[in-house]
């Protein structure tokens, strides 16, 4: 069966808007779906007008020990998504207002960032991303490695660093909205990646991206075999943002029929209906 329950629209830093990401999605076959945008779910609407089948769906940005940790929830029929969404706003509101200091700092380095300029073009989830494209677009830089390099990495002259939920938070939000909980491309953890599995497991962590795009046959063994040690359903996506990106060009994964059963059990989807 092909999944998809991890892509990026522009509602985040994705590049194509939401009703478009869906279409490619179903004409690439793609059975179940969910657009995951960061910290987002400005999208959902457009996508389910598109895909009316279309799982409610986000990706968290949390913390943990100073690391950043992506989880990814899933809304499960009957959930109450109202308590995710009043979060999200908040959390909004203080990237946008990251973006103001981003530009104070900029100036004051001599160079010159429209802050207001950037959040007009992006409505949705605002991020560095979103920074380095206005100071290409306005010359600043000569592309988006230069602003990373030169302004935005982390520690760099122009980072600020955002208040994030823990992934404590981010658990408690899925656990009060009745919804699925799963640990987003787990490789970024490295080896921390089964300790903090450990550690969250009860709390409702009960996924685990195995079937990530860019993962071969191998690797996927390898994480399949840790959700299996902790009871956890191997989940699957692409990772999407648009052609050119990321190495990820196409929608949709390929997962087997016995792990795509159990998922859509997680989910509480009906197989009659895909």
């Amino acid at each position: 069966m092909r999944i998809d329950l991890h892509c990026h629209s522009t509602h985040s830093d994705g590049i194509l808007p939401a009703a478009e990401v869906a279409a490619r999605a179903k004409d690439r076959g793609v059975e179940v779906f969910c657009l995951s945008d960061h910290d987002s779910c400005e999208g959902f609407e457009a996508t389910r007008a598109v895909f009316p089948n279309a799982i409610r769906g986000v990706e968290l940005s949390c913390t943990e020990e100073g690391k950043t940790v992506h989880i990814l929830l899933y809304g499960l029929p009957g959930s109450d998504w109202s308590v995710v969404e009043t979060a999200l706003t908040k959390q909004r509101e203080v990237r946008r207002e990251r973006v103001h200091i981003i530009a104070e700092r900029l100036a004051a380095l001599g160079a010159t960032l429209d802050a207001d300029a950037v959040l007009e073009r992006h409505k949705g989830t605002v991020g560095r991303p979103h920074v380095a494209a206005e100071l290409v677009r306005t010359g600043v830089v000569a592309s988006r490695d230069e602003a990373f390099s030169r302004f935005l990495k982390d520690g760099g002259p122009g980072d600020v660093k955002v208040s994030r939920l823990t992934v404590a938070d981010g658990l408690e939000l899925a656990m009060a909205a009745g919804a699925r909980a799963s640990l987003a491309h787990p490789h970024l953890q490295g080896n921390r990646a089964e300790p903090l599995i450990a550690r969250h497991r009860e709390a409702g962590l009960s996924g685990l991206e195995v079937h990530y795009a860019i993962y071969p046959a191998k690797k996927r063994k390898t994480w399949a075999a840790m959700a299996k040690r902790h009871n956890m359903v191997g989940t699957a996506g692409s990772d999407f943002h648009g052609e050119g990106v990321t190495s990820v060009s196409k929608l949709g994964v390929d997962v087997p029929d016995d792990d795509a059963a159990r998922l859509l059990d997680w989910l509480e989807i009906s197989r009659d209906a895909n």
